[in-house]
């Protein structure tokens, strides 16, 4: 019996850690101190960006209490522990892709996550193009 629960146990979801601080740790941390857990683009670009990341935490927070969705077009933004959770709609040059927000993505930016490139659909060739289609009429 206890094997088999210390077998349970181990199987069970281990705790989100990120550079040895929990989840809620990482929510109370401010975006500066957050910025010194990163790698050292990501913290330059945090310490850089502050203004913006945290008007952009205002704004999203807004629109949550609107319910409304929130759109973008800041794809060098880095996310941060505030977002966890948050359903971004970000645009890839076409349109806005939903990105839902997780653990794993702290210290990446949003452009990562909405791809801007579509996979090839090649379809059937048109007239002209091919020697055997020239003959054929157009209609």
């Amino acid at each position: 019996m206890t094997e088999q629960n210390k077998q349970t146990e181990t199987l069970k979801k281990k705790e989100f850690m990120y550079r040895g601080k929990t989840l809620k740790e990482l929510k109370d941390l401010d975006i500066r101190e957050f910025a010194k857990l990163v790698k050292s683009n990501e913290k330059r670009t945090l310490l850089r960006q502050y203004d913006q990341i945290q008007k952009f935490i205002l704004r999203s927070n807004k629109q949550i209490q609107n319910k409304k969705l929130i759109r973008t077009h800041q794809r060098s933004l880095i996310i941060v522990p505030n977002m966890i959770g948050l359903k971004i709609h970000v645009h890839n040059g076409k349109e806005f892709a939903p990105v839902q927000i997780d653990e794993e993505m702290l210290g990446h930016r949003l452009g990562e996550f909405s791809a801007t490139r579509s996979k090839v659909k090649h379809g059937v060739a048109g007239v002209g193009a091919t020697k055997s289609s020239s003959s054929k009429a157009a209609k």
